[in-house]
């Protein structure tokens, strides 16, 4: 087991690479949790006061808005229990219908209010409350250690190094135009060894898997843009943002655009005979394409390096310079694929749909290399509630037109 210590090395070493510090949420979630034990403890709002680091426990999440978007969520969802249970309780006292209908309120009141993860802890508030019969005391110590563990774990969050997921999206983005970039060398490699029906099927499932890593980097960058909310750290990510997005929405395009090029070669090999379909492309015509893909590759690799910033004078004039390159394969590959309409229509169809695919690959390469024209703020912290909301009040107004009421669930 010699090798374990170097395992772990290179483990910690890639956390570190990333933006992550190894341990560093244990740490925060520990010491939140003694401290809104102490506090609450110190108060005196139960006899034993564990309400309050369970609550710290939930809050603290990899980001400062999510630790703030989870505290307010729990306070939001304890309190409303409390108050549907106080108020069913000093009707009804506990049953089994009276427990079903706390529960259902619950629910309902929670859906509304956008709860998320913190949905359930309302119908368990509103239930623990019941059962003892609305007691006012239990009421106000539940509420008491909620507020204190979520104020304690967004204190502590706040105080020790809130990360920013900067780093790994800068890798990710990289390493979407490195797959592109490969996939496209691959792509122009197979084309100058042979084609088959099999190479044509082979080549498309390939190009489709390119969209899992498009979907992983737009995560990554998602995170990061979460990270950058409250944040005192954030003018970085802020500044980098735009380009960083609109390198990976040009990278994404392009990845779509080699799919539907895989898509119009694997049409073409199709539609042929059986017996012509190592020769549905001509050696001239795939050479030119594999020329154009290789350029392709070139350009996506120069966009990728650049992802992060505007980069230099001389990385500049690189991409531009491959830019350039680009074009000029896609113009020689144009004139054989010029077909004449009237002596072959199948021909002049399916290679001016393969033209329209490379077409749109240097396009979108173009774009993915284009400084963006716009600055980027973090949504506001309640943005997502009130687009829920005015939702919900358009839904209302629609079904009042159409005589009837939506569900609110």
């Amino acid at each position: 087991m010699a090798f374990a210590p170097q395992a772990v090395r290179r483990r910690f070493a890639g956390l570190v690479r990333r933006g992550r510090i190894p341990g560093l949420r244990t740490v925060k979630t520990t010491l939140a949790a003694m401290l809104s034990f102490a506090v609450a403890d110190s108060i005196g709002t139960s006899d034993a006061p564990v309400l309050a680091p369970l609550t710290a426990l939930l809050v603290i999440q990899v980001t400062m808005y999510d630790t703030v978007r989870q505290s307010l969520q729990r306070i939001a969802s304890v309190l409303a229990g409390v108050l549907v249970a106080v108020g069913v309780a000093a009707v009804v006292g506990l049953s089994w219908w009276s427990l079903g209908a706390v529960v259902a309120i619950s629910l309902v009141l929670g859906r509304l209010l956008l709860l998320g993860p913190q949905l359930l802890e309302m119908p368990i508030s509103a239930m623990l409350v019941l059962a003892v019969g609305g007691d006012q005391d239990v009421a106000d110590s539940r509420v008491y250690e909620t507020l204190i563990g979520a104020a304690v774990g967004v204190l502590v969050d706040v105080m020790i190094a809130p990360p920013l997921y900067l780093q790994p999206a800068e890798d990710a983005v990289r390493e979407v135009a490195e797959r592109i970039a490969t996939f496209s060398r691959d792509l122009a490699a197979g084309l100058r060894l042979r084609w088959s029906r099999d190479d044509a099927d082979r080549w498309l499932t390939m190009a489709r898997t390119l969209g899992q890593d498009v979907h992983r980097a737009d995560r990554v960058l998602a995170r990061a843009e979460d990270s950058a909310r409250l944040n005192p750290r954030a003018a970085e990510l802020r500044r980098l943002q735009p380009r960083l997005r609109s390198t990976l929405t040009g990278l994404e395009l392009c990845q779509l655009s080699l799919r539907e090029l895989c898509r119009a070669l694997l049409d073409r090999t199709y539609f042929v005979p059986r017996e012509e379909e190592a020769t549905a492309y001509g050696e001239d015509l795939r050479a030119a394409l594999a020329d154009f893909l290789e350029s392709a590759a070139d350009a996506v690799d120069s966009v990728g390096e650049i992802a992060a910033a505007a980069g230099t004078a001389g990385e500049r004039r690189l991409v531009e310079a491959h830019l350039a390159e680009l074009k000029r394969r896609r113009d020689e590959l144009s004139t054989l694929l010029m077909v004449d309409p009237h002596t072959d229509p199948a021909a002049w169809q399916q290679h001016g749909a393969l033209l329209t695919a490379v077409d749109r690959v240097r396009v979108e390469i173009e774009s993915a290399a284009r400084d963006p024209d716009w600055t980027w703020r973090p949504p506001p912290l309640a943005e997502q509630q009130r687009r829920a909301l005015r939702r919900f009040l358009q839904n209302r107004r629609r079904g009042r037109r159409h005589g009837n009421t939506p569900d609110p669930t």
